[in-house]
C-alpha cells in the first residue's frame, strides 16, 4: 500500500508484490480454466532468441573469466556503452535491484511512479526512506529511480532530461538509477552510451526482450567505483556458464534484433486493433506488451481467468490490466474470443 505522504509523493508501505507469470496462482484461482493456459502476463518475448550450442565443458566447469569477459564485450557494444569496464553481469536484473541499495548508507529515494514495485520495496527493506512521486520536477532525494520505458505504461523520459538530473543528484553525491530492462525495443530512450557518468547508475535485462528469462542474467552499467563494489556484492560466478555462452551469442547477433524490433512492433500494432475491437482503451506500453485502462478490468480479468488466459492486474490501480502478445494465431484468436464475449 501507499499513504499520502509531501505533495506530488506518496510513501511506500510495504506489501506483497504481484507478478506476472505465476501460473499456479491462476489454476488455484480458476479451477475449472482450460488448459493449456494462455499466459499473457508478463512483458517476456513470446519469440525467444534460437539457442545457439552450448559447449559441453559450460555444464561441466566453473565459467571461466575469459567467458564472462566476452560477454562484457558484447553487452558494451550492444547496449552502446564506452567499455566493458563500465559493465557488470550478474543473476538477472532483479538480483542488482536488491543489491543496489545495499551499497549505501540509508537515505531518501524518490522512484518515479506507478513503476515496477521491486524498486521500492528493496530499498525500503535496506532501511532507506521512499517515496514514490508523480514528477521528477523539485525531486530531491538522494536516490531517484526511474523506469524508461515505464513498467506498465510505457511512459519515456527523455534522455536529455536524465543526464541533466544524473548531474544534478552527482553534485550532491546522489544516485540517478535508470532501469532500462524494455530499452531494447526502444534504443533510442537509453542513456546506455554515458555508463561510466558520475551520479548515473543503469540496469539492463537480457531476458525479456531476448524472451530467455530463465537464463536468469542482467547487468549494471555505471562508475567502476560502483561495478567494484557490486561485483563483490555479487560474489564470483554470478552467470553460469550457459547463460555466458547463451547471451554472447544473442547479443552479438544484430540481424536477429533488428527483425526481433520489427516482428514485435508489428505485433503490437495488430493486438491494439483486436484490443480496441472489443471496446477497450489501451492507454500505453511498449511493443513487448499493452497497457489497458478500463473500469471494467475486474471483470475483464476473471473472464479472462475462467476462459484459461492470465494478464497482469494492478491491486492499486484495479483499471489496468497489462497484456503480453500472444505467441500464433490460435493464441490471438483465443484471447480475441475471449475478449469479445466479455460482458460486465
Amino acid at each position: 500500500m501507499m499513504a499520502e505522504s509531501a505533495a506530488g509523493s506518496k510513501r511506500i508501505v510495504q506489501r506483497e508484490i504481484i507478478h506476472g507469470g505465476d501460473l499456479d496462482a491462476a489454476r488455484a484461482a480458476f479451477p475449472g480454466a482450460p488448459e493449456p493456459w494462455l499466459d499473457l502476463s508478463t512483458g517476456i518475448n513470446p519469440w525467444p532468441y534460437p539457442l545457439p550450442p552450448i559447449p559441453a565443458e559450460s555444464w561441466a566447469r566453473l565459467p571461466g573469466r575469459a567467458a564472462e569477459t566476452a560477454l562484457r564485450e558484447a553487452a558494451a557494444a550492444f547496449y552502446g556503452a564506452p567499455s566493458p569496464d563500465r559493465v557488470l553481469a550478474a543473476c538477472g536484473s532483479q538480483a542488482l535491484i536488491q543489491i543496489l541499495p545495499r551499497l549505501r548508507r540509508p537515505g531518501t529515494v524518490a522512484v518515479l511512479g506507478p513503476t515496477y514495485a521491486e524498486h521500492a520495496a528493496g530499498w525500503a527493506k535496506a532501511g532507506h526512506r521512499v517515496a514514490e512521486v508523480e514528477s521528477l520536477e523539485r525531486c530531491d532525494a538522494d536516490v531517484v529511480v526511474v523506469v524508461n520505458p515505464n513498467n506498465p505504461d510505457g511512459r519515456i523520459v527523455p534522455p536529455e532530461t536524465l543526464l541533466a538530473l544524473a548531474d544534478r543528484q552527482a553534485a550532491q553525491g546522489g544516485w540517478l538509477v535508470v532501469d532500462e530492462a524494455f530499452a531494447e525495443v526502444a534504443p533510442e530512450c537509453s542513456v546506455a552510451s554515458e555508463a561510466g557518468r558520475p551520479g548515473l547508475v543503469i540496469l539492463r535485462s537480457f531476458g525479456k526482450f531476448f524472451g530467455l528469462a530463465g537464463v536468469r542474467l542482467g547487468f549494471l552499467l555505471g562508475e567502476p567505483a560502483l561495478l567494484r563494489d557490486a561485483r563483490a556484492a555479487v560474489g564470483p560466478w554470478a552467470v553460469s556458464g550457459p547463460a555466458l555462452a547463451i547471451a554472447t551469442a544473442a547479443l552479438s547477433d544484430s540481424e536477429w534484433v533488428v527483425a526481433t524490433r520489427r516482428r514485435l512492433a508489428d505485433a503490437a500494432a495488430r493486438f491494439d486493433a483486436r484490443l480496441m475491437d472489443a471496446g477497450l482503451r489501451v492507454a500505453g506500453g511498449t511493443s513487448l506488451f499493452r497497457l489497458i485502462d478500463d473500469p471494467r478490468a475486474a471483470g475483464l480479468y476473471n473472464a479472462l481467468g475462467r476462459a484459461g488466459i492470465l494478464v497482469r492486474r494492478f491491486d492499486h490501480r484495479p483499471e489496468w490490466l497489462r497484456v503480453g502478445l500472444p505467441v500464433d494465431e490460435a493464441a490471438e484468436g483465443r484471447a480475441k474470443v475471449a475478449l469479445e464475449t466479455f460482458e460486465n
